[in-house]
């Protein structure tokens, strides 16, 4: 299993950067960064630092979408990094909802995601795509290699996943929840006619390390508030059926009463009241170091290829340290 590092892009850039630098000391092999140019900095510039100041470390955005970059552009940035630093990138992309929404347009149609995923990645591999009824090529690419990654939750988009990316994004850690969305995105593939095995299962959750539950609950109750985003949609899209989406995922939201962009993904925001205990220990992986083990090993075992640790708390440090110490070595 790989681990990875999630950081929001928050000024200044340099403490992203000594973060992403103390991640790969610590058998780290990702290092991503959500993309929402109004809320934060923008990310590929920082990128493009962390690439310079590591050695192994595969950087991307948790996620990009189609929209607020247009394809080509994506792909030629990503090109540019890779042609820099040697293909250390990988490309996570979704509807778009912080980066969308703040900017007051809706999030993207699955039909416009779908189309990107396949662009962006022929183009940053030096193939001809269409962009707007035009065939283009970037013809400077050489020997480019870019994974495209999905972030998914409803049954369409999880088919999506498995029938077009590279790889899948779970951006919550509860093992009924994965194992029930692995093996909507691995049948996907099959009936595709591809082989489940090669896309690639990256499960995203925070992760604070320590002893104190109470504490590690409230750094990270923020993350059911913002999955609670994605769930709200769900449920305006299939109503509440459980033989559509499970009970586990939209049960929780229905005490939502909205969302402020200007906390997203911010601990101790009052928007994330509404997230009960129960639902921040199964989304998330609190606790010491055992507890910890213990869920990895759960995901582990229902093919998670990568846990990305969402580090926006305040044991950023020492739960980089401890799994660096402690569980990296034990999953490697």
């Amino acid at each position: 299993m790989d681990f990875g590092l999630v950081l929001q892009a928050d000024p200044p850039a340099s403490a992203v950067v000594s973060l992403m630098r103390r991640a790969e000391r610590n058998g780290f092999r990702y290092g991503w960064t959500f993309d929402s140019a109004v809320l934060w900095q923008e990310p590929f510039v920082i990128y493009s630092r962390i690439l310079d100041h590591t050695e192994r470390l595969i950087v991307g955005p948790m996620v990009t979408n189609p929209s607020t970059r247009t394809p080509e552009v994506t792909a030629s940035t990503f090109a540019t990094l890779n042609e820099m630093y040697g293909n250390r990138t990988v490309c996570g992309i979704g509807r778009g909802d912080s980066a969308m929404r703040v900017a007051g347009r809706p999030p993207n149609t699955l039909a416009r995601l779908g189309e990107a995923i396949g662009v962006i990645r022929d183009l940053a591999e030096g193939r001809e795509a269409e962009v707007g009824g035009h065939r283009i090529r970037i013809p400077w690419i050489r020997n480019g290699k870019l994974p495209v990654w999905m972030g998914a939750y409803g049954p369409k988009a999880l088919a999506m996943a498995g029938e077009l990316a590279d790889g899948f994004i779970l951006q919550l850690a509860d093992p009924f929840l994965t194992e029930w969305m692995v093996k909507a995105v691995r049948q996907a593939a099959a009936d595709a006619g591809r082989d489940p095995a090669e896309v690639t299962i990256c499960v995203a959750a925070p992760a604070y390390v320590g002893d104190d539950l109470d504490h590690a609950r409230a750094q990270c109750r923020w993350f059911g508030g913002m999955v609670g985003n994605h769930v709200a949609d769900l449920v305006e899209r299939y109503g509440e059926r459980s033989d559509v989406v499970p009970e586990e995922l939209t049960e929780y939201i229905k005490a939502r009463e909205g969302y402020d962009y200007a906390q997203h993904g911010r601990a101790g925001s009052p928007h994330a009241d509404f997230v009960p205990d129960a639902v921040v220990d199964r989304f998330c992986l609190l606790g010491p170091v055992a507890a910890h083990r213990e869920r990895l090993e759960q995901l582990r075992a229902l093919g998670v290829d990568q846990f990305a640790v969402y580090a926006m708390h305040d044991a950023k440090e020492s739960t980089i340290d401890a799994y660096g110490a402690e569980l990296i070595p034990a999953f490697s």
